[in-house]
């Protein structure tokens, strides 16, 4: 039976475990030494036993960035310049592995005031968005890349990979959900394209199929590509990617030769579907983050619309434990590829339950690291414990302090103030 403590193979990426830190975003790209703040994040981490890091979404353009906190490749020594990150994580133990994305529509420019100024050209989208969206990106709507410009960006995807390659990068992962771009163009509710990158799943899957053979060309065949997708989608403007369609973009992927996928539910709008649990209403009675928040979109308006939509999210997606399973289990049963589980995973037992059923390869936690740097060890010796706690309550809290450019942390009031007094015990002791 397959346990959590069990090695294993990820094309050319060998681990000494199934459990991996999911990719989130740890608002670490703005900071004067990038590496030295993710090492901050991840080497406690691989420290603790983590087999595997997925760092969060690198964007390989600078108009790609949805929060002021992600990692910008804007050239070679950008990506060189996060090398001791990767060797860091290799001295602890562990391994790492970048995500490389596009914003796409929701890009930081088009809704950022301090942003706007600095637009080169309107936020992409694959096609026209639905005439009730059109405001959202005004002045200048979107940008509706030809043929030859979504080729020219798939090309910067193989050169960006190449890069990481030459940093330490064990490997990268597309970033495709969560409403970014390379998720847009696999959804039939935004992608209407008439030229190869549109129409049946064939054609809407090109542009991560393109993007893998270029990181095959650039950085070499063995190098390891992992492909993040939803394979289960609800949509408010049109037809929308149903599990049938998931588990053939999971087919898809493999015969293109990505060398594992994650498969996840994610709405065609950004909310609370990739992170479910509490509203977050400490966050909106910060001054700070309400200040910061305000400051980045320029409208009491859009600070309240943030409000109601999180809300509504809220209480369309509360946390329920491993909400992915029935889509991870469905794919694996149809690919030959590792398949990586995230979504709610919160105790060694359903770690343990999903490894024995056969039901994925790798177990991911994301936002509970926030809480609990250290996580990897409790879960990895008490894998059989049925008593088990996560620090993590899936409060949101964390959130709304990214949104307003602040780092990727724990901000749960309680847990805050637990902290606080746990390090007077110790510095007093």
């Amino acid at each position: 039976m397959t346990t959590l403590r069990d090695p294993i193979k990820v094309g050319g990426l060998e681990l000494k475990n199934r459990l991996y830190r999911a990719p989130v975003l740890e608002g670490a790209g703005s900071a004067k030494d990038p590496a030295a703040a993710y090492a901050r994040h991840f080497v406690p981490n691989a420290e603790a036993g983590l087999g595997l890091v997925i760092q969060g979404n690198t964007v390989v353009v600078p108009e790609g960035r949805t929060s002021t906190g992600m990692s910008c490749i804007d050239e070679r020594r950008s990506m060189l310049a996060l090398a001791p990150l990767p060797a860091a994580i290799h001295g602890a133990g562990g391994k790492i592995v970048i995500q490389l994305g596009h914003a796409g529509v929701f890009a930081l420019d088009s809704w950022h005031r301090d942003f706007r100024p600095y637009r080169r050209t309107p936020p992409w989208a694959p096609s026209r968005l639905p005439r009730w969206l059109s405001p959202l990106h005004r002045p200048g709507g979107v940008h509706v890349p030809s043929t030859r410009e979504v080729a020219e960006l798939v090309a910067r995807f193989g050169v960006v990979a190449a890069w990481a390659r030459e940093a330490g990068y064990d490997g990268v992962q597309l970033a495709g959900a969560n409403a970014k771009l390379l998720h847009y163009f696999l959804t039939p509710a935004i992608n209407r394209r008439r030229d190869r990158y549109g129409g049946d799943v064939v054609g809407r899957t090109a542009l991560v199929r393109e993007i893998r053979a270029a990181i095959a060309r650039e950085a070499g065949a063995d190098y390891p590509v992992l492909l993040k997708y939803p394979a289960l989608e609800w949509s408010p403007i049109g037809p929308s990617i149903d599990l049938a369609e998931g588990i053939e973009i999971a087919k898809l992927a493999e015969l293109a030769g990505f060398d594992a996928v994650t498969p996840v539910h994610a709405d065609v709008l950004p909310n609370t579907s990739i992170a479910r649990g509490g509203y977050p209403a400490d966050s909106f009675r910060r001054r700070g983050v309400i200040h910061k928040l305000r400051q980045a979109s320029g409208s009491p308006l859009r600070d309240r619309l943030t409000r109601v939509g999180m809300w509504l999210s809220t209480r369309r997606y509360p946390f329920t434990p491993v909400w992915n399973r029935p889509i991870f289990s469905a794919v694996k049963e149809s690919v030959s590829i590792p398949v990586f589980a995230v979504g709610g995973i919160r105790t060694p037992g359903e770690a343990a339950s999903i490894l024995a059923a056969g039901q994925a390869d790798l177990i991911g936690i994301g936002r509970p690291f926030y809480a609990e740097p250290d996580l990897s060890r409790r879960f990895l010796s008490e894998a059989d414990s049925a008593s088990f706690v996560a620090a993590c309550e899936s409060c949101n809290e964390c959130i709304v302090p990214q949104m307003a450019g602040l780092p990727g942390l724990c901000y749960n009031p309680r847990l805050t103030k637990l902290r606080s007094r746990r390090a007077k015990r110790d510095s007093s002791a």
